[in-house]
């Protein structure tokens, strides 16, 4: 339920060759991520410097929920 009261309408259709692909698209744009922060340090920018480093953290939690969505050993809770 969302917090407005109303009900979160939910397919439940995803295949896991879906997901499996989103894992890998989610990994390869947080290690580009990586890239763009070592970049923009070796330029002394700052600002790039914080906008990767946001964009890398978030996608390590899309990462890490997807392996747990999967199943992955390991992963026990993907919010610690």
């Amino acid at each position: 339920m969302k917090s407005d009261g109303r009900a979160v309408m939910r397919t439940y259709d995803r295949t896991w060759e879906e997901i499996e692909a989103m894992l890998t698209r989610a990994e390869s744009t947080k290690n580009n991520w990586q890239c763009e922060f070592e970049h923009a340090k070796d330029l002394k920018n700052k600002d790039a410097m914080k906008d990767a480093a946001r964009n890398y953290k978030a996608l390590e939690g899309v990462v890490k929920t997807l392996r747990w969505t999967l199943g992955e050993r390991g992963i026990v809770d993907p919010l610690s």
